[in-house]
């Protein structure tokens, strides 16, 4: 089917552009021009691609409130967050991904990365289909109308040198080669399914052991799959790796042949210079996630010097403290500004391609965050006359005064999703107090 939206201002690779006819055929653009609207369906604002959510743990959002109630850390949130994880079957999480999605979509996010560990069930036994629960994934973001990489993670130690225990329990296979077993399965079941890419993900190294690792790789060169891994988000654990390998977690994977194109470093908050050359030599990407980062105290990455080294980098909501792209891309450069004194070390249009043409390749859609004939036709289009951007023009006025709240219109790979701020599931809200009774 053909379809052809008319933007008012349409910010294309060459800058923002007055008057931009968009033509979709399926799900991808089929042309771009300009022109008077005609009878196409009008999208007032300002136009940009869909943005990419490249690190999400959907359950995470369950935290949300009642994470930030008394005092802690990384490690006393975390305790929080394995009780959630244990409290989540099938069923339940598709009900609250589907509506994590959902709250995704609202904000403008067309394809997120999922960063997969719940595998199995509270005990660790495998469900009778050992995938039950990437399949609920896969499911909740079709029905949100997100595309979604799973990046199902390989999880085998409770620390470095430690067990696992409690919760952990049910995000490991055992071994590196039982992970990449189940994994394939996965891969097959969504093989030639455009929608959907099945990466992998080393957790971190405090999760995967260094002789652990080179299967996890392998599986990613195999299926040509994107790799992520949380790396250096806490000095505990840069501590502990010197410690036990004398080596920092990127040289660990650097040494394993864990970096490259197709991989992803989250966080990457607590870098060396020489683990900064590895990343950016080794054409890996930096994901981070200022939000997160801040409400864990995790404190502030080195973003612009990786960036100036030749990294690329891309942005993710991972716990959900909040989902707002727009939100982690200022707070990159608002962050920078308090630990530099200075200001402008980002411009709108650098945040923005983070958000958009970066994300969606580090999860396997290269083809995806443009808006140009042959890209994926995902149009997120936001309000220039609200409240917080009524009298700001420009691409500064979407990166750093637009919120979530300002999108209004979000079509999917040619689907629209969001019409005048509404989800087609209708009131997210409610489906997110739904899904969270019981789980928290």
């Amino acid at each position: 089917m053909s379809l052809t939206y008319w933007c008012e201002h349409a910010w294309l690779p060459d800058g923002v552009a007055e008057g931009v006819l968009i033509e979709v055929e399926g799900a991808r653009i089929a042309s771009v021009g300009q022109g008077p609207p005609g009878p196409a369906v009008r999208l007032p604002g300002l136009t940009v691609p869909g943005l990419a959510n490249a690190h999400s743990h959907a359950f995470h959002r369950a935290l949300r409130g009642s994470a930030q109630e008394g005092k802690g850390d990384f490690w006393t949130w975390r305790d929080q967050m394995y009780e959630v994880a244990a409290a989540l079957d099938p069923d339940s999480y598709l009900r609250l991904a589907t509506a994590v999605y959902a709250e995704m979509a609202l904000a403008g996010v067309t394809c997120v990365g999922e960063f997969h560990y719940l595998h199995h069930a509270p005990d660790g036994r495998p469900y009778d289909d050992s995938n039950a629960m990437g399949h609920a994934l896969v499911r909740a973001a079709r029905d949100a109308g997100l595309r979604i990489a799973l990046l199902d993670t390989c999880y085998l130690s409770g620390g470095i040198g430690a067990p696992l225990s409690g919760a952990q329990l049910r995000f490991t296979d055992g071994s590196a080669e039982d992970w990449a077993s189940r994994a394939e399965e996965l891969a097959a079941a969504y093989e030639g399914q455009p929608d959907v890419e099945i990466g992998a993900a080393i957790h971190s190294v405090r999760a995967v052991p260094p002789e652990q690792m080179p299967a996890v790789v392998e599986f990613s060169h195999r299926f040509a799959a994107p790799l992520h891994m949380h790396v250096s988000e806490q000095p505990a654990e840069n501590t502990a790796c010197v410690e036990m390998y004398a080596a920092t977690p990127v040289q660990v994977l650097h040494e394993r042949g864990a970096l490259g194109p197709r991989s992803t470093a989250v966080h990457a908050t607590h870098l060396t210079d020489v683990d900064i050359e590895l990343i950016a030599q080794s054409g890996t990407y930096i994901c981070m996630c200022p939000t997160t980062e801040r409400d864990l105290a995790d404190g502030i990455g080195p973003a612009r010097t990786a960036a100036d080294r030749g990294a690329q980098l891309t942005l993710g909501s991972d716990s959900h403290a909040m989902i707002d792209l727009f939100e982690e891309a200022r707070a990159v450069e608002l962050d920078e500004r308090l630990s530099s004194g200075k200001r402008g070390n980002w411009s709108a249009a650098e945040l923005l391609a983070a958000a958009t043409g970066a994300g969606h390749a580090s999860l396997g859609f290269p083809d995806a965050g443009l808006l140009v004939p042959g890209a994926w036709a995902d149009l997120v289009s936001v309000r220039l006359d609200s409240v917080r951007t009524a009298g700001t023009r420009g691409l500064e006025a979407v990166v750093f005064a637009a919120t979530a709240a300002d999108v209004h219109s979000v079509v999917s790979g040619g689907r629209r999703i969001v019409t005048d701020g509404r989800h087609e599931l209708g009131d997210v809200g409610s489906l997110l107090a739904e899904a969270m009774e019981g789980v928290r």
